[in-house]
């Protein structure tokens, strides 16, 4: 293999490690959610699952869940009641942070589920497989339609980022602003308390004539 191949494949190796994997522990009766920053229109997948604690064996009835994930503005992408395993895909039709929320019910006594949830978005959420299937592309030209999209990826993602940015900077310069009105308007309001506490003094002394 030459170098410049292999340089090309660890480099997609280090891009397509943007998406999230993981497993975690969930009490009955308690809900645990996970965002992520997803772009405008940017492709996301995801599939979970309960892990069996009796392999072998059925899963308990216990080990049921429900899953809701949602947009930035509360919309609804998925949304499945008492089940073991499942998975989305959509289109996000709003930049922000999308939620995946899961819910465990109430049981006694108390159990732990432990649930296995994947969720990939942008290059990495494609099937490349089928993509190669359909097109019938060679191994080397795969590769490079993949370090495309993912350079396409990142420089989206880049100006997604820069964009984001901006509007914390006008945010800090608006907060700025206001504090700064206000703290000029603090400092009137004393010299003004100060002003008639001292005019008041004044007049109370020429009253009783210790002036």
């Amino acid at each position: 293999m030459s170098k410049s191949n292999l340089l090309m494949i660890t480099t997609l190796g280090l891009i397509f490690t943007i998406a999230e994997s993981m497993r975690f522990d969930l009490q009955s009766g308690h809900t645990k959610c996970i965002s992520e920053d997803i772009m405008n229109n940017a492709v996301t997948v995801g599939k979970y699952n309960v892990v069996n604690p009796n392999e072998g064996y059925p899963l308990p009835v216990s080990h049921k869940l429900t899953v809701r994930v949602a947009s930035p503005y509360g919309n609804n992408y998925h949304h499945r009641v008492n089940v073991d395993s499942g998975n989305f895909a959509f289109t996000a039709a709003e930049a922000g942070d999308y939620t995946t929320c899961f819910s465990a019910a109430d049981h006694e006594p108390e159990t732990k589920l432990a649930i296995e949830f994947e969720w990939k978005t942008g290059v990495a959420a494609k099937d490349w497989s089928k993509i190669a299937k359909k097109e019938k592309v060679e191994v080397m030209e795969l590769e490079l339609k993949k370090l495309l999209d993912a350079v396409k990826s990142i420089h989206e993602e880049m100006n997604y980022l820069r964009g984001r940015e901006e509007e914390m900077q006008h945010l800090n310069q608006s907060t700025n602003s206001k504090m700064a009105g206000l703290s000029f308007l603090s400092i009137m309001v004393c010299l003004s308390v100060a002003g008639l506490q001292l005019w008041h003094l004044r007049s109370y002394f020429e009253r009783k004539k210790l002036l």
